[in-house]
């Protein structure tokens, strides 16, 4: 049995020169459904899009997420920030996550449970590059930073302020767009480093 690959550790990559960020001016937040269906023509030349959600925090104990609030795809060069508020982009999204375009993320498990019971829509076209790193030889469940590591050679910076911000706000601040947009995109530029589309077990 072969050795399992090393990843880096957290000092390691805290070492490293920070990875590239997708700039504002090509970050797209999507409200409405005139919104989405612009958004809807530009996703569909995309190949493979990157994928995540966010989702308000709870922080009182039996609380129940009502998430997500948002949903993030991103090609090579851009990115979308869907809001949840208005039905008509709701619609409009279902229809994006329902199609066949390939669409990658990292422990996608919860967001594709989120989705199913929020919007009754069911992802297709998931690949988890976790389970990609596994099938690679990498024994440690691999996130965005350690992917990035390894294939870049940098560091992917989070803002946890971000993290742990208000993803229900009609209103969302650049940083929330920076952190949520990017998060999918780095997704993107890891799937297309790997240079695979081979099929691989999606998120459960």
């Amino acid at each position: 049995m072969s050795e399992p690959r090393p990843t880096p550790g957290k000092d390691e990559i805290a070492a490293l020169a920070p990875f590239e960020r997708l700039p504002l001016e090509r970050i797209e937040l999507v409200a409405t459904g005139a919104q989405a269906e612009r958004a809807a023509r530009a996703i569909a030349a995309a190949p493979v899009l990157g994928f995540d959600t966010e989702s308000k925090p709870t922080f009182v104990r039996g609380e129940v997420s009502d998430g997500p609030h948002i949903v993030q795809l991103a090609s090579a060069e851009r990115a979308w920030v869907f809001q949840l508020h208005d039905a008509a982009c709701v619609d409009a999204l279902g229809a994006l996550l329902a199609a066949p375009t390939p669409k990658v993320g990292f422990g996608l498990g919860d967001d594709l449970r989120r989705i199913r019971a929020k919007l009754g829509v069911e992802p297709a076209g998931v690949i988890d590059l976790n389970h990609v790193f596994r099938a690679r030889g990498y024994r440690k469940d691999i996130g965005v930073k350690t992917a990035v590591a390894i294939l870049f050679g940098r560091r992917f910076l989070k803002s946890g302020k971000a993290s742990t911000s208000n993803w229900a706000a009609r209103q969302l601040s650049e940083s929330q767009l920076l952190y949520a947009a990017n998060d999918a995109w780095a997704a993107a530029r890891v799937f297309a480093a790997l240079g695979s589309l081979s099929p691989v077990p999606s998120a459960p």
